[in-house]
């Protein structure tokens, strides 16, 4: 185990730091192939790793010797419990606990969402995801909010597959606005059926990961598990149910509103979505950007937000989101000055 505890520094003082780790597997796990383990730490702590035997030196602001501590000390303590972190869960975990003081690592990593049919608990990747999972737990009506691969849709579909699992509803329903990504992709052949279910496809591969498809398809047929169009929602009343509306940026106000007074006795609902990635004609207000102002602060009602530092998809993606991001800001501050150069000079 590790022999050492944070230094007591100031930020910005170089210090050095000694650990001994005596589990020669729980080592070579935290240090990878070729030491790749301790170089993503070394970048992402700012500080420099030197292994000699079963012990590892640590060096530079003491932040960061600090950071590089903590990770250490609590993921060999984890690997011995037999938790599987990967490279990237470590790249997640540094960044994470960097900016959440009050979070461990054992935090990002412990707990999971038990889904039954002889399946592997669905693991956590961090303290976003850890809080949106609780929030759905304790509330009966979650918005998960935030930029794609951050897991909204798959851990909601976790959440509802666990509760049906052991009895806490009686059926699961999928849902999602018809609304195209940007193209035109005209008449579609076949029957209503076919026509839907290109846009529905995200759902039934969540689904698929968690439920064996014999037993899917014996769900769906017997109505446990319902996957429709938004539209279908219109008129009905959902008792005993978890419902999921994913890419709810698509939908309008009007739609919106009708979806979230569906929800009926002993029922659940998720609500997924990017307010960035709208697709509703110009001049359309996004339902879910709506609902966030209108219905933040109501008591049963929780609003869990990701950022870019949430994405648990492949590692570029982040990156991309945050250009997009720096971009939108910069054409807002545009806007903005732009505007206010306009009223000056109306006003001069």
């Amino acid at each position: 185990m590790p022999k050492s505890g944070p230094p007591e520094s100031s930020s910005g003082l170089v210090v050095s730091s000694e650990l001994e780790i005596d589990d020669t597997k729980a080592l070579l796990a935290l240090i990878g192939p070729r030491n790749e383990r301790l170089k993503i730490l070394e970048r992402e702590a700012g500080i420099e790793i030197s292994l000699r035997g079963n012990k590892l030196f640590l060096k530079g602001d003491a932040e960061g010797v600090a950071t590089a501590e903590r990770f250490l000390a609590e993921a060999a303590t984890l690997y011995k419990q037999g938790h599987e972190v990967s490279t990237d869960d470590l790249t997640r975990a540094v960044r994470l606990v960097r900016t959440e003081s009050r979070g461990t690592f054992r935090e990002v990593f412990e707990d999971g969402i038990i889904v039954g049919n002889g399946r592997k608990p669905v693991a956590l990747k961090g303290l976003a995801q850890r809080r949106y999972v609780e929030s759905i737990r304790s509330h009966d009506l979650t918005f998960g909010i935030g930029p794609a691969g951050t897991g909204k849709t798959y851990l909601a579909m976790a959440c509802a597959v666990a509760a049906l699992h052991d009895k806490s509803v009686k059926r699961i329903i999928l849902t999602r606005p018809a609304v195209e990504a940007g193209e035109k992709l005209g008449f579609l052949p076949g029957d209503l059926a076919e026509k839907v279910n290109p846009y529905l496809r995200p759902l039934y591969d969540a689904m698929s990961e968690m439920i064996d498809p014999d037993k899917a398809q014996g769900l769906l047929a017997r109505g446990q598990i319902e996957v429709a169009p938004l539209a279908f929602m219109r008129g009905r009343t959902l008792n005993d149910a978890f419902v999921i509306l994913d890419e709810a940026q698509n939908t309008t106000s009007e739609q919106m509103r009708m979806f979230l007074t569906r929800l009926g006795q002993n029922s659940k609902a998720v609500v997924t979505g990017d307010v960035t990635q709208v697709d509703l004609p110009e001049g359309r207000t996004s339902g879910l950007y709506e609902a966030r102002a209108l219905l933040t602060g109501i008591d049963g009602i929780a609003f869990a937000e990701f950022e870019a530092v949430d994405v648990v998809r492949h590692p570029l993606v982040q990156k991309i989101i945050v250009a997009y991001e720096k971009r939108d800001a910069e054409r807002q501050a545009t806007f903005e000055r732009d505007q206010a150069q306009r009223r000056t000079r109306r006003d001069g």
